[in-house]
């Protein structure tokens, strides 16, 4: 097992720590307006090698948060940071972490807790790429994984532990030898989606048995009162980042809306996939079942479709997910689970399919688009159920949404051969749960293979010879 003496070799030049703090708890806010723009992330601090290490990475100049943020962490203060999705929160606790790595190696050096898994895959990657040239060793501890291929991992004591709570739990109830007790950082991402989760007692457990003596960054999208409740409770005298304070979406997304009845809603979607071919989706469903459904619906029409939700086994959901980020499918189809955080770089356009019941989702999930100075398309289905649900949406963000230009007689010139679709889909959806019942029967949850059913739909592909 590899000790603290393999860290030793780390390049430690240059690497600015504690000694540089500053009275001011608001210095952060100037750093910005200085004569001089900030343009380098060696301007900020960052030391050499990581400079390079973020060069490697297309990352040219830091994002606001960074510069917020990463300045006030190397002074050694406690960090909330609060940003919209998609601008570099991840880097903004990820290079003073390293860092303070290079300062002084130590294995279990720090933990970052995330509500979802591919958000915690996520993490780990780009702390694997950040540091890959320094040695930095993680582990990603989350559900659906097996405990004792974990348990290996963490007894190789990593620098970096990326868990969900309640997968962290377990392994410190029940696996010998793991603890925290030496931690130097506690990151919680996505803080306001850890608790809306009702992971607060996990929260409370982990804040027990780790060091009172520690470094906290707290970063969320949204400051809600349980966030607030959780900054009292676990960090000390913190620096406030908040790059965007009132909810907003970002400039080059175009947002638009479409009034339709409910009954016509696949048909529209359809409608839309068509005109736009060519782009990349990502359509966000309410539940389990309907992102199933649809994404059946959709493969019978030839439309290379796949879908990511809770229910699917989690190398199922990777497999999904690394599907639609290579490209090999245009549209993934997904729940909230993939609405917070998931950086792809290539989404051209996000579709509600069902508007989200809570306002803030529909920032999450339309941040999935437009990211990195990139333009971007949003369309949020409306019907007659959903007015006052879109209303809300439209007061939060501050804007009038325009509506989407759709010809309503082409879109029913598609209802029969959607229709027929939609049996289809249905008898596979049963197929799939019958499946699911059998003994050690295959998992019907990835939709590769749609029974050859939409070969049997007439007019066959619908001319998608982008999607194919």
């Amino acid at each position: 097992m590899a000790d603290d003496s393999e860290k030793s070799e780390i390049k430690t030049d240059g690497a600015k720590d504690e000694d540089s703090s500053s009275d001011d708890d608001n210095s952060n806010v100037n750093i910005a307006e200085n004569d001089k723009p900030v343009k380098t992330f060696k301007d900020l601090g960052v030391t050499e090698v990581l400079c390079e290490a973020c060069e490697q990475l297309g990352w040219k100049t830091p994002t606001k948060i960074q510069v917020e943020a990463i300045p006030v962490a190397l002074q050694g203060k406690d960090v909330i940071g609060l940003a919209e999705t998609g601008s570099g929160k991840t880097g903004a606790f990820a290079l003073p972490i390293l860092q303070s790595l290079l300062a002084s190696a130590q294995r279990l050096h720090t933990l970052i807790l995330t509500p979802t898994r591919e958000l915690a895959f996520q993490i780990a990657e780009q702390f694997e790429a950040l540091g890959s040239s320094i040695g930095v060793k993680t582990a990603v501890i989350v559900g659906g994984i097996d405990m004792m291929s974990q348990s290996l991992v963490l007894a190789k004591k990593p620098h970096i532990v990326i868990a969900t709570p309640g997968r962290l739990i377990d392994h410190l109830e029940n696996t010998k030898g793991f603890s925290l007790r030496a931690l130097k950082f506690l990151v919680m991402d996505e803080a306001d989606r850890i608790l809306n989760m009702d992971f607060e007692t996990e929260v409370d457990k982990i804040l027990k048995v780790i060091p009172r003596d520690r470094r906290t960054f707290l970063f969320s999208a949204t400051m809600t009162k349980k966030v607030a409740k959780l900054q009292r409770a676990a960090l000390k005298d913190p620096v406030k980042c908040a790059v965007n304070t009132k909810y907003s979406t970002v400039e080059k997304l175009q947002q638009y809306y479409v009034f339709i009845p409910s009954k016509y809603k696949d048909c529209y979607l359809v409608s839309i996939i068509n005109e736009l071919a060519g782009n990349s989706f990502m359509i966000f469903c309410s539940t389990c079942n309907n992102a199933q459904r649809v994404a059946l619906l959709l493969r019978n029409l030839g439309i290379t479709a796949i879908p990511l939700h809770g229910q699917m086994s989690q190398n199922k959901r990777l497999g999904s997910l690394n599907k639609f980020k290579s490209k090999s499918r245009s549209v993934l189809l997904a729940t909230d689970v993939a609405s917070r955080g998931l950086d792809i770089p290539h989404v051209d356009c996000v579709i509600n399919y069902d508007i989200p019941t809570h306002s803030k989702d529909y920032i999450h999930r339309v941040g999935r688009t437009a990211r990195a100075g990139r333009s971007g398309k949003s369309i949020t289905f409306v019907t007659q159920y959903d007015v006052e649900l879109f209303q809300r949406i439209e007061t939060l963000i501050g804007k009038k949404l325009p509506a989407f230009p759709t010809q309503e007689e082409e879109v029913m010139m598609l209802v029969e051969r959607v229709s027929e679709a939609q049996r289809f889909a249905r008898i596979e959806m049963k197929e799939q749960g019958e499946k699911r019942k059998r003994p050690r029967g295959e998992e019907g949850d990835d939709t590769e293979q749609s029974s050859g059913v939409r070969k049997k739909v007439r007019g066959g592909s619908m001319n998608q010879k982008s999607f194919l």
